[in-house]
């Protein structure tokens, strides 16, 4: 197939890619390179750089496409608070470009949307069709972006897919600014700091690798549409995920704790039956070999 990955030079978007090129696509990449790096685009794409700010109609005609795969986002929750506008002008202003160019080519877009930052607080496994309690201008942006596709597909009879992800962690996770905290902790190991962990560390999250959220992302083309959860079901505490970066490690520093953040959620993570029964979609890598893998990556990066 003739695919186009926005943020294709990103962490999560370069692992689609190099999902996308194992089975011989034709793969086109769109980034910014804001946040994206030339390193991390497989030597088998394109990649064309272009900000999804800006019209990307006639790059569209060019490739001509029969998928999409949106991954280009402002991903930064703090960022989104304090400048929400320009929060909104990637993640909604842009969806809006990449769904209109798309359209003129009838090609499917997938979608990457967020567990947490959609749902908010989680008592429970969150399912498709929990309440959505967004508590961030970037999860109501992104809340806006899937409400623009389900709308292509009510006005225009497109099939266009949502995948809401979990804590997405994995090789080519940048530790530096508000990363994930896999990369975070993973970093201040390799560099023999101290990392932070804010309040208790009781807080939940369901971590995904990042391999396995690439698989789940290429088996959405050709589907009917929907909503789906990418997660494992599992949440597993700050405190714990970060003993289990030690192992991978092999390190003794303890971390440091440091006041909570106002607003941080306390349990988040997702359902993912519908991904299983739909996509046929399971996760194939645990945490601990997850965290392995990617502490070997860090490893590597940091000697290199």
């Amino acid at each position: 197939m003739r695919v186009v990955v926005t943020g294709g030079a990103g962490f999560i978007g370069s692992h689609v890619v190099d999902a996308l090129v194992a089975r011989d696509d034709d793969v086109s990449v769109v980034d910014s390179l804001v946040t994206g790096k030339r390193e991390n685009v497989s030597e088998r794409a394109m990649l064309h750089v272009q900000d999804i700010r800006e019209p990307v109609d006639e790059l569209f005609d060019e490739i001509r496409p029969e998928a999409v795969f949106h991954l280009a986002a402002q991903a930064d929750v703090r960022v989104s608070v304090e400048h929400p506008v320009d929060d909104a002008e990637v993640n909604v202003i842009g969806t809006i470009r990449v769904l209109e160019a798309a359209r003129r080519h009838g090609a499917q877009v997938v979608f990457s949307s967020t567990g947490g930052a959609i749902y908010g607080e989680c008592l429970e496994p969150a399912r498709e069709d929990s309440p959505l309690h967004p508590l961030s201008p970037y999860g109501t942006s992104k809340l806006a972006g899937e409400q623009y596709l389900r709308m292509c597909n009510r006005l225009y009879g497109t099939k266009h897919v949502c995948l809401r992800f979990g804590n997405v962690y994995g090789p080519r996770q940048d530790p530096h600014g508000e990363a994930g905290v896999v990369a975070i902790f993973l970093g201040a190991l390799q560099s023999g700091k101290q990392a932070q962990i804010f309040g208790e560390g009781a807080q939940t999250r369901d971590y995904v690798y990042a391999g396995d959220v690439a698989r789940a992302t290429v088996s959405a083309i050709g589907q009917d549409g929907g909503v789906f959860n990418i997660g494992t079901g599992r949440e597993t505490s700050v405190v714990e995920l970060y003993e289990l970066c030690r192992e991978a490690a092999g390190s003794d520093v303890e971390a440091v704790h440091a006041s909570p953040r106002l607003g941080e959620l306390q349990r988040s993570f997702l359902d993912p039956s519908r991904a299983a029964a739909e996509l046929k979609f399971m996760p194939m890598v645990g945490l601990e070999d997850g965290l392995q893998a990617t502490w070997e990556w860090v490893r590597e990066k940091g000697s290199g």
